[in-house]
C-alpha cells in the first residue's frame, strides 16, 4: 500500500500567518510531545513513522513549498511535484503516473490518498490501513474513510450509506457538500459520515480513468500536458461519478485545523513570541511573528495574530469569516522559508526618483552556499548583523562578520558560504520598469544551497 499525502493550499483562513507561499500546515502553533512548537506536517509525518508507514508514503506538493517540507521533515522525504498549481483532481492523477511509470508499482497496489494535515491520533493511520483489506473485500472502486459525526456541522460533506447497511463497512449511496444544519441533522440519523478526504483506488483503476479522458499515464508526459488537465477537485472529477464506492467510518478523535477558533484549541500554548497576554484575558491567544511586543489586556475569546504580512485582531467565532475578507488584498507575501533559511520584509516603498526600495532580513543557515546574480536594473546594499561568511563578488573573496557593509553594483555575480548562521540586512533598490511585486518575489529561484 502507498500513500499520498496532498500538500497544497494558500492559506487565507489563518491569515496573517498563513499566505500564498506559507499554508496553514506550515504553521509551528502546535505544542510537541517534547514540549517545543511544530507544525502540522510534522506532527503527521511524526505520526507516519510511529505506525511505520513513513517509507511508503509520498507527499505530492508544489514548487513553492518544497523547501518548507525538507525543512521542516528532512531532505530526503519524497516528492512529487506539481509544475503549477491546479487542484486535487490533477495532483492525484500526477501521482498516480509517478508511482506507475517511475516507482513501477504495480496495478494492483493500493493507493491511499489523504490530505497532509489532519489533527488526529495515531489509530487514525491504522485505520486507513484498513481501507487496503475493504477494496478486495467489497470488490469497490473506491475506499473512503468517513468520520463519525459529532454535531450536525455545517463546515464538512457528508457521505450517505444505502439502506439497511449495517455491516463493518458500507456503501456509499450520495453525497451532500456543506449542507444547513437541518440537512445535517437528518443526514446523521441516515448514518451519514463526514467525508474526512481520505479515500483508496487500485492503481490500474486510476491509470484506466487518465485513459479514458484521452491524458497519459508515463509521468513525465502528463508533465508536459498538466496545464491541459481540469482545474477541479478528485470528489467532483471521480467520486461523485463513481457507484461503485465503500467505506469505513472512525469514531476516534479527528479535526479539521482549518480556522483560528479550531486551531487555538488545539495549540496547547496560549501565547508565542514577544508580547503580554494578562492573566484577566479569557480563552484568548496571542500569536506574533514581529520584533516588537504586543500586549493583550481584558478580552476574552479573542485570536491576536501579528506578522510582516499583517495583525488580525478577531472574536474567535467570528475567524472563519476570515477568509472572505482578505480575498481583497493584492499582496505579496512578506515572509518566506527557503532551503537556505528565511527572509523577512522590513519596508517597501516607492522613492522620489520612481525607484522601488526594499528592506528586508534575512536569515541564512550555517553550512551552505548561497549564490545569486543581480539583475541589470537593481543594486544591493548589505549589513552584516551577525555570523560569519565568506562572500566571492566578482571572483574577489571577501570575509563577512558583524558590522560590515556591503555595495553591490547591478549585475554582479554573488556566492555567499555562510560559516556559522548569519543574519544580514538587505536594501535592493530597482528602476521603475521592475514593478515592487517582482522584487519580493526574487528569491524563489536565482538562488541555491549546497552543503558541503
Amino acid at each position: 500500500m502507498k500513500l499520498v499525502l496532498l500538500s497544497g493550499g494558500s492559506g487565507k483562513r489563518l491569515w496573517p500567518l498563513s499566505n500564498d507561499a506559507r499554508s496553514k500546515q506550515f504553521l509551528k502553533v502546535l505544542n510537541s510531545r517534547v514540549n517545543e512548537n511544530e507544525s502540522m506536517i510534522q506532527r503527521v509525518w511524526s505520526q507516519l513513522e510511529a505506525v511505520h508507514l513513513s517509507e511508503s508514503s509520498l507527499i505530492a506538493t508544489n514548487g513553492s513549498q518544497v523547501d518548507m517540507i525538507q525543512n521542516q521533515i528532512g531532505p530526503d522525504v519524497p516528492l512529487i511535484v506539481e509544475p503549477a498549481r491546479r487542484d486535487t483532481f490533477p495532483a492525484v492523477a500526477l501521482a498516480a503516473t509517478y508511482l506507475f511509470s517511475v516507482l513501477g508499482s504495480n496495478l494492483n497496489e493500493v493507493v491511499a490518498i489523504l490530505p497532509v494535515d489532519p489533527f488526529v491520533d495515531r489509530e487514525f493511520f491504522q485505520r486507513v490501513k484498513d481501507l487496503e483489506l475493504l477494496l478486495r473485500q467489497s470488490e469497490a472502486n473506491l475506499a473512503l474513510l468517513g468520520i463519525k459525526p459529532t454535531y450536525p456541522s455545517e463546515k464538512y460533506g457528508y457521505m450517505v450509506p444505502e439502506l439497511g447497511e449495517n455491516n463493518s463497512w458500507m456503501r456509499i449511496n450520495s453525497f451532500y457538500e456543506k449542507p444547513k444544519k437541518q440537512l445535517a441533522e437528518t443526514l446523521i440519523e441516515k448514518k451519514a459520515l463526514w467525508n474526512s478526504g481520505v479515500f483508496a483506488f487500485k492503481l490500474g483503476y486510476l491509470l484506466s480513468l487518465l485513459e479514458e479522458k484521452g491524458f497519459p499515464i508515463e509521468y513525465h508526459e502528463l508533465l508536459k500536458e498538466y496545464g491541459n488537465l481540469p482545474k477541479i477537485s478528485f470528489d467532483y472529477e471521480v467520486v461523485e461519478q463513481e457507484e461503485q464506492i465503500a467505506a469505513l467510518s472512525y469514531d476516534g478523535y479527528w479535526k479539521d485545523l482549518g480556522t483560528w477558533n479550531t486551531l487555538t484549541e488545539e495549540m496547547g500554548i496560549q501565547k508565542i513570541g514577544k508580547g503580554i497576554l494578562h492573566h484577566d484575558c479569557d480563552n484568548t491567544h496571542l500569536i506574533n511573528e514581529l520584533d516588537i511586543p504586543v500586549t493583550v489586556v481584558g478580552v476574552n475569546d479573542v485570536i491576536v495574530a501579528a506578522s510582516p504580512d499583517g495583525i488580525l485582531v478577531a472574536d474567535k467565532k467570528q475567524s472563519p469569516h476570515i477568509k472572505d475578507l482578505v480575498q481583497t488584498f493584492e499582496m505579496t507575501p512578506r515572509y518566506e522559508e527557503r532551503s537556505w533559511g528565511s527572509y523577512k520584509v522590513l519596508d517597501d516603498t516607492l522613492a522620489e526618483d520612481g525607484q522601488s526600495v526594499v528592506t528586508k532580513r534575512l536569515k541564512i543557515n550555517a553550512g551552505g552556499l548561497w549564490e545569486q546574480q543581480l539583475p541589470t536594473s537593481r543594486s544591493e546594499v548589505w549589513t552584516i548583523i551577525s555570523g560569519k561568511g565568506e562572500l566571492i563578488l566578482n571572483k574577489e573573496v571577501i570575509g563577512l562578520g558583524a558590522g560590515k557593509v556591503l555595495e553591490l553594483a547591478q549585475h554582479s555575480l554573488l556566492t555567499l558560504r555562510a560559516l556559522t548562521n548569519m543574519v544580514l540586512i538587505s536594501t535592493q533598490k530597482a528602476s521603475y520598469e521592475i514593478k515592487a511585486e517582482e522584487v519580493l518575489q526574487e528569491y524563489e529561484s536565482p538562488m541555491k544551497i549546497v552543503n558541503y
